[in-house]
């Protein structure tokens, strides 16, 4: 499904033109590849197969040579992501969806707009490795909201700890082998393995700072809930954030308004709205505006102080398939373009 999002991103795109799909099936054109047996169709969005991308050749993995094009984006499991990524790298510029180098200390963990500036560190994993490319993981999906909200937070007001409950849409399972629909109608999964300790894991070293060719870990104290709701697309999240200095809601509202750090840059992909923060208390829903931004724009309501951690607490909506996987990896590489980086 991330697949899926990224040829909707890279359709009639202004900066890169796809010229080749890699898939393991044995087929001679990505609108073939999607074809099954029975004659139904692999394609799952609520949009039509791009027509510029019907006719994209399709080749193995064993066939594909990563040194014939400039720049490379994968949406494969974590597995198969480790034999292939490596291999990739060494002559281009990878951009991934997986988890495979999300923690490697030579690897950034970057979210557009909140932390690109991290991208410098590609020169450390490129020395290390002797890539002439590179590896750049966006982070899970679940992260990329909390990092998106939480940033203008830290930058004006400090902050030292988050608490987080996520009502996460099926979607970000995956359909291979995704949550049975049994399981997941009428009912909330109150575990997701292994989501919680990413969400720890992440959030931190995407607010950390880059030192000695690494990343710095933020010092916040981290703690999630993550849970699987009976939703097709977009994560819901109440956050609680403690600051260490005093804000009111008003200041807080203001400073995730005014935050839009890729206004002004020639980034096809970027929303013109980075936060939308509502005032009515029962926005945001992610039926209504998971796709604010066309998916890009990460909305906030439910601003309210919080006493128990001095702080704040919000609920945010981010659509997990758009900027929390296929366009989000887009959008990064557009950023390292415009940083002059590819």
């Amino acid at each position: 499904m991330a697949g899926q999002q990224f040829v909707l991103a890279l359709s009639n795109h202004p900066l890169f033109e796809v010229v080749l799909m890699v898939t393991s099936r044995n087929r001679k054109t990505y609108e073939e590849a999607l074809l099954e047996a029975d004659g139904s169709s692999r394609w799952t969005l609520d949009s039509l197969v791009p027509d510029d991308m019907r006719a994209i050749p399709v080749v193995s993995s064993d066939e594909f040579r990563p040194e014939q094009v400039d720049v490379i984006f994968t949406a494969v499991e974590s597995d198969l992501a480790k034999e292939l990524e490596p291999r990739f790298a060494r002559t281009t510029p990878t951009f991934s969806t997986a988890s495979a180098f999300r923690y490697e200390s030579d690897t950034p963990l970057i979210v557009p707009g909140v932390n690109d500036h991290h991208a410098t560190l590609v020169r450390a994993q490129q020395e290390k490795r002797g890539f002439k490319g590179f590896v750049l993981p966006i982070p899970n999906c679940t992260v990329t909201g909390l990092a998106i909200t939480a940033q203008p937070l830290h930058q004006h007001f400090g902050l030292y700890s988050v608490l987080m409950v996520s009502m996460q849409a099926v979607s970000g399972a995956g359909r291979s082998p995704g949550v049975r629909t049994l399981d997941s109608l009428d009912n909330v999964i109150p575990y997701i393995p292994k989501e919680e300790g990413k969400v720890r894991q992440e959030l931190k070293k995407i607010l950390g700072e880059v030192a000695n060719e690494t990343v710095v870990p933020a010092e916040i104290n981290v703690n999630a809930i993550c849970t699987r709701a009976a939703v097709l697309d977009g994560h819901t999240e109440a956050v609680f954030a403690g600051l260490r200095q005093r804000a009111d809601v008003d200041a807080v509202k203001e400073a995730m308004r005014n935050h839009n750090p890729l206004r002004g840059r020639n980034l096809h992909s970027a929303p013109d709205e980075w936060i939308h923060v509502f005032d009515n208390p029962y926005r945001p829903q992610v039926r209504l505006d998971r796709n604010l931004g066309d998916g890009m724009t990460t909305s906030v309501g439910r601003i309210e102080e919080d006493p128990v951690l001095g702080g704040v607490k919000y609920v945010l909506v981010s659509h997990n398939t758009k900027m929390g996987a296929g366009k989000g990896a887009v959008l990064l590489a557009e950023c390292l373009a415009d940083r002059g980086m590819i």
